[in-house]
């Protein structure tokens, strides 16, 4: 018997290449196709923001989908689903834009207004919109899903819909919902006034049974409390925020609570863009097979930095936002250190101010050791990752992370805090078997960090061991086919139970 075909409703505010702020665009355009791949049916909602180009991408009306009608408060508020189809090279994925010219499509930015810096006040009503018109777009195309697949707080509100106002709608009993946080600090938080807009019953305003929290209604809390399913994109991120305060976000006891219905799954990365062997971006191809050839690409790198290349230092990439979070306080403190040891280090990133400020002053003062970019560039990204001899990755909290995927593909060796997704993908160099992908660290602090820094360089004037690290971690596979898989074993697990 034929597996059976699933339909997916894939719900999300940002798909590559239409828009992006972050890895979630990534991981909506990504995950979808590969499922397709599989056999899948999959169909995507997003907003149109006034940056989609209707002409570019040849979105165009569906007569059915025009000019419905929701309440928003005491508001009517008129949109239209608007169509086209996923740009991808294998398979065909439909897309519905939710087009609305006073919520979306006069503004080009996603979230934040570029004028004030700050979100934008109405936020609250965008994404209730986003969330009723899931619910419209079923009802007025009849098609109905096995599984919602919701991401992040912008879609939080759609399970409560579910489980209240439409849960007499016919053929709404036939789905169930999966929710994804992916960044568990941004929840959608909004003054208690937003609840009478959001047209929910009145016991779902309160805190222990409902989407009020510290006060506020949080549309991140609804998703946890009334999907189905929850998961996360690592499995050691899903334990962390139900069992520790520092991860949960103020929200770890509503996950705890859910515990049973929490799951972990790593992302994928893009084989067609990150792939040392295919790479157009860096000056040459490489693989375990020729692995020497690596340091063409590390010749060039050091010299594209203004670097002296020699084969015996090693060379650390850093490509990283520069906030605390993301371990650069470790790397300020521990500075002085690292340029006592026998080390080249390149970092890319933007960030803080007084990181910028930092990261100027030392490139100043250690030329001959040290070099960064501060600011975004995709093919400086590549080159690092490919000529670097080593990656440093030492977050307070990593949910999933890519970086150090893309490190152990291209043969470059992370170095990582034992947290999140680098717990999970990283496996920790052990000196008696010789075993292992990368260095890991637990406790977040400066001497930590430095002894296992130490430890790969102390490591790294062993050419063969070395070597057989680094193809360790080239032979991981981190394709996006293997944790689609994960997440149709989890749509069927969500299925089969009642």
């Amino acid at each position: 018997m034929a597996a059976k075909k699933l339909k997916i409703l894939f719900v999300t505010s940002e798909v590559v290449p239409f828009v992006k702020t972050g890895g979630l665009a990534d991981v909506s355009s990504a995950l979808p196709q590969m499922l397709s791949e599989l056999g899948h049916e999959v169909r995507i909602v997003i907003p149109k923001y006034g940056a989609v180009d209707d002409r570019k991408f040849k979105i165009h009306e569906i007569v059915r989908l025009k000019d419905l009608i929701v309440k928003i408060g005491d508001k009517d508020v008129t949109f239209s689903l608007k169509s086209c189809f996923l740009p991808g090279p294998r398979v065909r994925v439909q897309i519905y834009f939710l087009d609305n010219q006073e919520y979306f499509g006069s503004r080009n930015s996603l979230y934040v207004d570029p004028k004030t810096g700050k979100d934008y006040p109405d936020n609250d009503e965008r994404f209730i919109l986003l969330s009723r018109a899931v619910m419209e777009l079923i009802i007025k195309l009849g098609w109905i899903p096995d599984v919602i697949h919701l991401n992040d707080w912008q879609c939080g509100l759609v399970p409560a819909y579910l489980k209240t106002v439409y849960k007499n709608q016919e053929g709404f009993d036939q789905f169930k919902t999966l929710f994804t946080i992916h960044n568990l600090a941004y929840q959608g938080e909004f003054p208690t006034t937003t609840f009478k807009k959001t047209d929910l019953p009145k016991e779902l305003e309160s805190v222990s049974k409902g989407i009020i929290h510290n006060g506020k209604v949080n549309f991140m809390k609804s998703g946890l409390m009334f999907a189905d399913v929850i998961n996360t994109v690592s499995q050691t991120y899903a334990n962390e925020i139900r069992t520790k305060e520092e991860y949960g976000e103020g929200l770890k006891d509503v996950l705890a609570k859910r515990k049973d219905s929490l799951y972990g799954i790593v992302n994928g990365i893009d084989k067609n863009v990150w792939n040392p062997e295919k790479d157009k971006q860096i000056p040459a191809n490489f693989s375990a097979k020729n692995i020497d050839e690596k340091l063409v690409n590390k010749k060039e790198l050091a010299e594209r930095f203004g670097l002296t290349f020699d084969e015996k230092i090693p060379i650390i990439g850093l490509i990283s936002r520069l906030y605390d979070s993301k371990g650069l306080d470790l790397v300020q403190k521990a500075f002085t250190d690292l340029m006592k040891l026998n080390v080249q280090i390149i970092l890319l990133g933007t960030g803080d101010h007084k990181y910028h400020s930092f990261f100027d002053k030392m490139a100043a003062k250690f030329p001959k050791k040290f070099a960064s970019y501060l600011g975004f560039n995709d093919e400086l990204a590549h080159l690092i990752e490919a000529g670097s001899d080593m990656f440093l990755m030492p977050s307070k909290y990593e949910p999933c992370g890519l970086n150090q995927m893309y490190s152990l593909v291209y043969g470059t060796v992370p170095i990582v805090r034992e947290t999140g997704g680098l717990a999970d993908t990283v496996v920790k160099f052990n000196d008696k078997t010789e075993e292992g992908t990368g260095f890991v660290y637990k406790k977040y602090d400066v001497d930590d960090m430095l002894k296992e820094i130490k430890r790969a360089i102390k490591i790294f004037e062993d050419k063969k061991i070395w070597q057989k690290i680094m193809r360790s971690g080239m032979k991981s596979d981190f394709s996006w086919d293997s944790s689609a898989k994960k997440y149709i074993e989890l749509y069927k697990t969500m299925l089969s139970s009642d």
